[in-house]
């Protein structure tokens, strides 16, 4: 998807708040934009989701199927959050039974089962929140945008989206977001950029390289032939091990996003044990040849209980 010469109007008066932007969305990636408040960050979202259109300019090649998620989910809805969701997942183009499967197993996912049957505008602002983001997914869009979608979810449902968002990239979507915390899928992001004066600047999206501080090492097992998850939080050091296992040194604060990540992974990993890294260790392979690197061995049989 590119942007060609984007700009947007906005006001009374018809000033410019972004102009001439040239930007180029490649399938597969994760991109983040960045910037301070009243710059244009939601604006170029919506337009970047087709919601706004541009004052000037196009936007081409968008994905068939897209979807959004704004910080502030419209609540004041008569549908209850099953049927909202069955809806929206009718006007993606999915059949009433496989929308009301995905709605069903994306409520479960979030933790909103139980609201199934609420209507949304009796939910709790973290619950409406889970609605947004389970209708932005059900529907598998090849566009996601995202708008400070982590805002109000609590800690699992957190967690919940960063898996869901690694696994639209390896599926081959490309996902556009904005948060507030800076350490939101550090390590995954393929692309960033600032908003700011207009336009639109390229920024280093590469997390920096701990000098010291607390690390951990997984070992896990992948089914045969696997090879791992694409975009692993934080950048781990991957080593293959000669048992089969393969060891993943990651600094401590990602570590909770990578055992995610392969738990959640289609088939699953197998984590045989989660311990303190002796010290910080040197990356031998960087971030873009994880994909390359050797598979996995054979993980040896296991007693079946």
């Amino acid at each position: 998807m590119r942007c060609v010469r984007v700009g947007r109007r906005y006001g009374l008066r018809g000033d410019w708040i972004l102009r001439d932007l040239d930007l180029e969305l490649r399938p597969g990636s994760l991109v983040r934009f960045r910037g301070a408040n009243g710059t244009g960050k939601s604006t170029l979202l919506r337009m970047l989701a087709g919601i706004d259109a541009p004052t000037e300019g196009r936007v081409e090649d968008r994905p068939r199927r897209v979807a959004y998620v704004p910080e502030r989910f419209p609540g004041a809805l008569p549908l209850t959050a099953l049927g909202y969701l069955v809806h929206l997942g009718r006007i993606h183009g999915l059949g009433r039974a496989r929308a009301r499967t995905e709605a069903l197993a994306w409520l479960e996912r979030f933790g909103a089962a139980s609201h199934a049957r609420t209507r949304v505008r009796e939910l709790s602002k973290g619950t409406a929140q889970k609605v947004a983001v389970a209708q932005a997914l059900l529907a598998a869009p090849g566009l996601l945008v995202l708008d400070e979608a982590w805002t109000g979810l609590d800690e699992a449902a957190r967690g919940e989206l960063d898996r869901a968002v690694a696994e639209r990239v390896a599926a081959g979507a490309t996902v556009a977001f904005v948060d507030h915390d800076p350490r939101r899928l550090a390590g995954a992001v393929d692309a960033a950029y600032e908003v700011a004066g207009l336009g639109l600047r390229a920024v280093d999206h590469r997390p920096a390289e701990p000098d010291s501080g607390p690390r951990v090492r997984i070992v896990a097992a992948g089914p045969p032939g696997a090879v791992l998850p694409p975009a692993l939080p934080g950048a781990p050091l991957v080593v293959p091990e000669g048992d089969g296992t393969t060891a993943l040194t990651v600094a401590a604060v990602h570590s909770d996003g990578v055992l995610r990540t392969l738990l959640a992974a289609q088939p699953p990993w197998h984590v045989e044990s989660v311990a303190p890294a002796a010290a910080p260790a040197v990356r031998e392979h960087p971030p873009a040849d994880r994909a390359r690197l050797p598979e996995p061995a054979r993980a040896p049989e296991r007693n079946q209980a």
